[in-house]
């Protein structure tokens, strides 16, 4: 009896020590509260510029993984600050797997959102689905008030660009596609129906999502020039103003095909950065796409890194981020495109020698 007893005390002080160690460990692992989060606001820097980079996540530009930021992180031999992927319409869902990981890897998620259906594919005209007119109708209400909800619960910040490079030629909601030069009379003042059918959209999406999450920062994103290159396409008659606009960004691209001929790193960038800052030159400026394909009979791909990542600190300086697409893929023609750091050893030792200055911003900042 007596050595029942004991066994019963001691099971006793076993569950009371359980107990104890189980509250504090509650408090130690207590989840954040939303207001904790979002004490922290996201800032853009006032010297130097944010590493940042597309990682070659699949065909659908949305298969996020932790060991793909890893293994890019050890190639390159720095954390990234932005982690690039898209989400498109068509699938109906927001990328909450995505943006956690990013933000577990300890960066920044940039969401390229675009009002698009299967299958991605470029040059193959207006989207019958998520076209402009059917968002302006009211016809994906609920689809962009789940999408804000769903970032709202992620409750941390994330840069999205909702219909990129809309002054290009290539995807179904640029504006030569929707109306382009065609002249309209808004309030007395001659614009444009493609750019003003842009705007109209933006905003309107914009200010859907605003009413149901403040986690969402803004992008405007152009491609670096028109195409077509006519004066109502350039950046200004896009422009849905400055209340609708967090941060600005570029899409700046050296040369991407076999057949495309070298292209020079001024000549890409001149143009589309002094356009933009003379824009908005209140916001922050983000290269959220920047490439150059390896074509050594053409040109010197190492040397172009060398000069366009040089330059942000003595000439592009109002640049606060820079996104590199790393990817490789086959054209139609059975051709090759690789336009990854790594493509060969010699661009892989530069881009290691550019990150290793302290100008790379390798961690999100916050105040």
């Amino acid at each position: 009896m007596k050595n029942l007893l004991k066994i019963f005390a001691l099971l006793f002080s076993l569950s009371i020590l359980f107990f104890s160690y189980s509250c504090q460990n509650q408090e130690l692992t207590k989840p954040i509260t939303n207001t904790e989060k979002n004490n922290k606001t996201f800032i853009f820097p006032e010297k130097g510029a944010y590493t940042g980079a597309y990682i070659d996540f699949g065909d659908g530009e949305d298969n996020v993984t932790f060991e793909a930021m890893l293994d890019f992180e050890k190639l390159v031999g720095k954390h990234q600050a932005i982690i690039a992927s898209s989400s498109y319409w068509g699938e109906n869902t927001f990328p909450m797997d995505n943006c956690k990981l990013i933000h577990n890897y300890g960066a920044i998620p940039l969401i390229y959102w675009s009002p698009w259906d299967r299958p991605y594919q470029q040059e193959r005209g207006i989207d019958k689905k998520y076209n402009f007119a059917s968002i302006l109708e009211g016809k994906w209400d609920a689809y962009i008030d789940m999408w804000a909800d769903e970032a709202n619960k992620f409750s941390h910040p994330i840069l999205v660009a909702f219909a990129i490079e809309m002054n290009g030629h290539w995807f179904p909601w640029s504006g030569v596609l929707c109306g382009g030069g065609e002249k309209i009379n808004i309030n007395g003042k001659t614009t444009y129906k493609g750019t003003d059918t842009f705007i109209k959209a933006y905003k309107y999406v914009v200010d859907r999502a605003r009413k149901r999450t403040k986690n969402i920062l803004w992008g405007f994103h152009t491609n670096n020039g028109p195409s077509p290159a006519e004066p109502w396409n350039v950046f200004a008659n896009y422009y849905p103003g400055d209340e609708y606009v967090d941060w600005t960004g570029l899409s700046v691209y050296g040369q991407q095909f076999p057949g495309q001929g070298w292209l020079k790193w001024p000549d890409m960038i001149d143009k589309g950065y002094n356009e933009m800052i003379k824009l908005a030159p209140n916001k922050p400026l983000i290269l959220a796409e920047l490439g150059v394909g390896e074509f050594p009979q053409n040109g010197d791909k190492a040397e172009w890194l060398k000069e366009a990542y040089g330059s942000f600190q003595t000439r592009y300086t109002l640049v606060k981020g820079v996104v590199y697409w790393h990817e490789r893929w086959e054209n139609s023609d059975g051709s090759i495109s690789n336009i990854r750091v790594n493509s060969s050893l010699k661009s892989l030792n530069v881009f290691r020698e550019i990150m290793k200055d302290n100008y790379w911003i390798d961690k999100p900042l916050f105040k």
